[in-house]
């Protein structure tokens, strides 16, 4: 990427643990005196925010994968523009958790089969990549246990069954292969204190 900050997202099923993970690399490095932005998608933006509600919540059927494709472009779009992009030129870290990877295996992959769609539209409307993803990898038995006990509105995917969460992982480790370059691949099934040593090891490299 051109900007000055660096840009590290997690991604992972639903209860993997990505999102503390993510939480604990932005209080480490906090800590270090560094300027981080963490976020989340969909979200990250006080229009994308209005969009997660549309998306996460409801009957899983409220809508098809083509009209999810759209939406979570538009959020990320909207979250590119007010919170992303402007955090990296002015030299930040962001962390963000999920970004198009996961558009790429919820709509791409398992929805609709559309990831030609998927990633024609990312390289039309929002042009960048992560200089770093972390995949916190879970078995899906687990991931879904965990992600259900959470007891939150926001369970549409969740609702899919252990099915779509079996289908994600296998997907995301696909995902890895394909864009080794920047994908690091920890094992989600430890002490959270465990893993984030080796999210650490693997961000530290990038820093400057």
């Amino acid at each position: 990427m051109s900007q000055d900050g660096l840009f590290v997202s997690f991604e992972g099923i639903d209860g993997s643990g990505k999102s503390t993970q993510a939480r604990l690399l932005a209080d480490r490095l906090t800590a270090l005196g560094r300027d981080v932005v963490l976020t989340r998608e969909p979200g990250g933006s006080p229009g994308a925010e209005e969009i997660r509600a549309l998306v996460l919540q409801g009957d899983p059927d409220r809508w098809s994968a083509e009209t999810e494709l759209l939406l979570f472009t538009a959020a990320r779009r909207d979250h590119l523009e007010r919170t992303i992009r402007p955090a990296l030129e002015a030299g930040k870290i962001v962390i963000c958790d999920r970004f198009a990877d996961s558009t790429r295996m919820y709509q791409g992959l398992s929805r609709g089969n559309l990831r030609s769609k998927v990633d024609a539209l990312h390289e039309l409307m929002i042009g960048i990549e992560p200089d770093l993803t972390i995949l916190i990898d879970m078995d899906p038995s687990t991931g879904l246990s965990r992600a259900k006990s959470r007891n939150t509105v926001e369970e549409r995917f969740e609702d899919f069954g252990h099915g779509l969460q079996a289908q994600m992982r296998d997907g995301f480790l696909a995902l890895a292969e394909e864009f080794e370059h920047r994908f690091r691949v920890i094992d989600g099934a430890r002490a959270p204190e465990s893993v984030a040593e080796d999210v650490w090891a693997a961000v530290s490299p990038h820093l400057t």
